[in-house]
């Protein structure tokens, strides 16, 4: 019956973060958290308070970053948990003056605690399976760097291309995928913070 409740209300946060986040509600938002979570995405690796911030920065210049949520999973061991949970990142932005939209496909692979009753993520890894643009315009002609594109792994290619071209800084490798040593090493984390361990861990990102 505890597994139960406690899967709901894992889903119900794991849910919370994307509403709110797309959404702007930050206060709302800070609550999926707890105080020394870590987010790890291709644009930015950081402790959660930073992420928010950042988050609501480029909301209101008007980066359009959209998350919608699939499948849930929930792994619990008394106060902690992993959860995953398929999700597609949407993105839409120019490249070279061409309106574009960037679909990336993949898993939300989320470590929690649950802290004084309150269940909350200490760190947020999302899986990068593949992706692909579109523009906007169907009759509106892109035409990438192929140079570029080749820098990021497949996973994430398109949104990395993107993101690049819009100023941020973007990881060009050591984040997981649906295979290779990435994704075991934080299977490994996930099943290490079951066990115990001190640290939820963190990717080895190249950048």
């Amino acid at each position: 019956m505890r597994y139960a409740e406690d899967k709901r209300l894992l889903q119900e946060l794991v849910d919370n973060w994307a509403i709110f986040s797309d959404s702007g509600n930050w206060a709302r938002f800070a609550e999926c958290w707890h105080d020394d979570g870590f987010m790890c995405a291709t644009w930015f690796q950081a402790p959660s308070a930073d992420f928010i911030a950042a988050r609501r920065k480029g909301f209101d210049n008007g980066v359009s970053i959209i998350h919608f949520h699939g499948g849930f999973t929930a792994d619990v061991n008394e106060s902690r948990a992993v959860t995953q949970t398929k999700m597609i990142i949407s993105q839409r932005a120019k490249v070279d003056d061409v309106l574009v939209d960037v679909v990336c496909t993949g898993r939300f692979y989320d470590f929690h605690e649950q802290r004084a009753g309150r269940w909350g993520m200490v760190r947020r890894q999302p899986i990068y399976e593949k992706d692909r643009m579109d523009a906007v315009d169907p009759d509106a002609r892109l035409r990438l760097d192929p140079d570029l594109l080749q820098q990021f792994p497949e996973g994430y290619r398109h949104l990395a291309y993107l993101q690049s071209k819009i100023g941020y800084k973007v990881a060009k490798g050591g984040l997981p995928a649906l295979k290779g040593p990435e994704i075991d090493k934080l299977y490994a984390d996930g099943a290490a913070w079951l066990a115990g361990a001190a640290t939820p861990g963190r990717p080895n990102l190249i950048m």
